[in-house]
Order: C-alpha cells, then structure tokens, then sequence
C-alpha cells in the first residue's frame, strides 16, 4: 500500500533485516532509503527514521524500533 513512508539513511544503524520485519508486519510502510538525509551524522550517533516526515529515535536499535512501531500505530490510527 504505501501509506506511511519511512525514510532512513544508509549510514544509519538500522539494519535491512529490521527494515524487512518492519514491511511483513506493516505492508501499509513505504521504505525510502536515501544516501544522506542532512541530519549531519545523526545516523552515525543513534538509530533513527523519519515516519511520515517526523523524526524517531532510540538510544538504541531496539528502542528505535518500538518507537518506530508505536509511530506507525499512531499514523495508522489517523488513517482509519
């Protein structure tokens, strides 16, 4: 579907095998992947994603990813 886009940067923390269980749980997320996103080395400090054009963040790969699911459940809510 595509309704929710969330965009990461290739230096980013985020592995493709986080990205992948992502998509098979939320087959409404867009991913976008982007060489730099001019956060100027946010992406080497911590995990992030931008979801729908908001920033989320972790002090780590795990907590980015809860952060990231309870994103999407929010933008998923808006859309219903």
């Amino acid at each position: 579907m595509g309704l929710i886009l969330l965009e990461i940067c290739d230096l980013n923390l985020l592995t493709e095998t986080i990205l992948e269980e992502l998509l098979a749980q939320y087959p409404e997320v867009a991913v976008m992947s982007y060489e730099c996103q001019n956060l100027c080395g946010l992406c080497k400090l911590r995990p992030y994603a931008l979801v729908n054009g908001q920033r989320v963040s972790g002090k780590n790969i795990e907590e980015c990813v809860t952060n990231i699911k309870v994103k999407i459940e929010e933008e998923l809510s808006l859309l219903a």
